[in-house]
């Protein structure tokens, strides 16, 4: 793409600002000695476009955790010119690690300063450089030198994209940034143990619909989480498993409400997809461990590692965590296992971190700001469908607009006059009826799941967990192995209201998670 500046003749700026450097300026937008194409199988970046007509882009190779074969072009004003050529120069020949840690100030500052007007062009060249890692990041490749050689140089480095053994830091850590207080504080608290922090953060959906300032994995969440870790002055790197994340959780709770289900997404996230890809990024950062933000603990018994609640009951977040493989347990790290939210909270605000009070979001991160019944319109095609309110004796009592709207134990919405309060009992997809009833109809005392895991012998379960926020409840498992089970039969030892389909049930031994399954019917 060819430089255009507007307001003036290429290559000159009418006035200048009395702290600025006019002679760096000048020289970085005289600079072409990096301007052209992309090399072949090059990583790209670019940001600006339509809203400013500023436009920036970067490409390089990496090779052995090195940047190298950097180039840059540029569209727009002079001061956009300037701001890329500076940082196509500082990330050429620079590990990748250094480069991440490249934020807005340091290139205002390597360009001799800007106008407020003008500052926006530090943050495209920004932005433009994070792109282009977010490649690398998502890429198989290896972020830092393999291994050294006899006379203490890189050994010879591999192909672009070619994967080979990373070479673990033992005093370096990465850390799952969302944006929030809890990650930031996991990531402060490393950093104050003398690691050597990374901070991660995953982009997983992008919809115009949803409120990106209330998601934890918008693009709009990647950026404040940048800038928080550059203001911890640590790298960062953002991670797109939006296609993932679509394919194995998206589509699996579409799916799960049009056949009559209540799907846990989070859960299959944080088994399936997010946590396990940041591992293996953490890997081939050089980083030996991954430490989250979540309130949970890993526990060793005669077995293995296990995962356990977290000290704070009221923030607990195992069962969310529940369907993490036990052997990508050694891997992961919660700092914040001891603590509590307030004592998290203060210890923000202490270091001066804006997100010190930062309210929590309540919705799933693909819901956040629009409800459920537009989200399944609109990428589920599940429309309003009218169909039967009915009893458990078949009884016809009212009418509603499509089952997916109603889970089982809802109260409200059902808009229904009856003696005492109803509940949803069951959803049938095939008739596209709502069955509702008493509190005292929707009690359980067994519960059959499916796609089963037990991480150990099935005797030693005595609890279970059948929703995120209810208390465990006793209950045993007939004779089961550890391993997988198609299905198993849960008896549990007092009724529960509301066991949900699509609901994933963890079974415990004590405090440690020792299964899961998924919540197939109840009795």
């Amino acid at each position: 793409m060819a430089l255009r500046v507007r307001n003036g003749e290429e290559g000159r700026v009418s006035a200048y600002p009395s702290w600025m450097d006019r002679e760096i300026f000048e020289a970085y937008l005289r600079d072409e000695s990096r301007l052209g194409p992309a090399a072949e199988g090059a990583f790209t970046g670019a940001a600006g476009g339509a809203a400013c007509g500023d436009l920036s882009r970067l490409s390089f190779l990496v090779e052995s955790g090195r940047i190298h074969a950097v180039t840059f072009d540029a569209e727009g004003c002079g001061a956009t010119r300037a701001a890329t050529a500076a940082v196509a120069e500082m990330v050429d020949a620079s590990p990748v690690l250094e480069a991440a840690l490249i934020d807005i100030d340091t290139v205002d500052r390597a360009i001799g300063g800007l106008t407020p007007a003008k500052r926006h062009a530090a943050q495209l060249a920004t932005d433009a450089l994070h792109r282009a890692l977010q490649a690398v990041a998502s890429s198989p490749l290896n972020l830092v030198p393999a291994g050294v050689g006899e006379e203490g140089l890189p050994e010879e480095p591999p192909p672009n994209l070619r994967r080979r053994e990373a070479s673990l830091s033992p005093n370096r850590l990465a850390v799952a940034m969302s944006g929030g207080v809890d990650s930031a504080v996991a990531a402060l608290l490393a950093r104050e143990e003398g690691a050597e922090v990374v901070g991660i953060t995953v982009k997983l959906w992008t919809d115009p619909e949803t409120d990106g300032a209330k998601a934890c994995c918008s693009p709009e969440a990647v950026l404040g989480a940048r800038a928080l870790a550059h203001q911890l002055g640590i790298p960062h790197f953002t991670l797109d498993l939006e296609e993932d994340f679509r394919r194995r959780v998206v589509d699996r709770f579409i799916g799960g409400y049009a056949e009559g289900s209540t799907p846990n997404p989070c859960i299959l996230c944080n088994g399936e997809v997010r946590l396990a890809a940041m591992v293996d990024l953490a890997e081939r950062l050089g980083a030996e461990r991954l430490l989250t933000g979540h309130y949970a603990r890993i526990v060793e018994d005669a077995e293995g590692p296990l995962l356990a609640t977290a000290a704070d009951g009221a923030k607990d977040q195992s069962y969310m965590l529940a369907a993490l493989p036990t052997e990508l347990l050694p891997r992961l790290g919660f700092p914040l296992t001891e603590l509590t939210k307030p004592e998290v909270r203060e210890i923000a605000a202490r270091h001066g971190l804006a997100v010190a009070r930062k309210a929590e979001s309540q919705d799933l991160c693909f819901l956040a700001g629009q409800g459920k019944r537009g989200f399944l319109r609109r990428h589920g095609g599940l429309r309003e469908r009218e169909g039967a309110i009915v009893d458990s004796a078949g009884r016809t009592l009212g009418r509603h607009r499509g089952h997916h709207d109603f889970t089982v134990g809802q109260r409200r919405g059902i808009r229904v006059s009856a003696p005492e309060a109803l509940y949803v009992l069951a959803t049938d997809a095939a008739t596209n009826t709502v069955t509702v009833g008493t509190r005292a109809e929707l009690e359980k005392r067994s519960v059959r799941v499916r796609d089963a895991v037990l991480h150990r012998d099935g005797g030693e379960v005595d609890a279970v967990k059948l929703r995120y926020r209810s208390r465990a409840l006793p209950a045993t498992v007939p004779a089961a192995g550890r391993g997988r089970h198609p299905s198993l039969d849960l008896r549990l030892g007092e009724a529960f209201p509301g066991v949900a389909p699509g609901q994933t049930a963890v079974l415990m031994a004590g405090d440690r998670i020792v299964g899961h399954g998924t919540i197939a019917d109840a009795a």
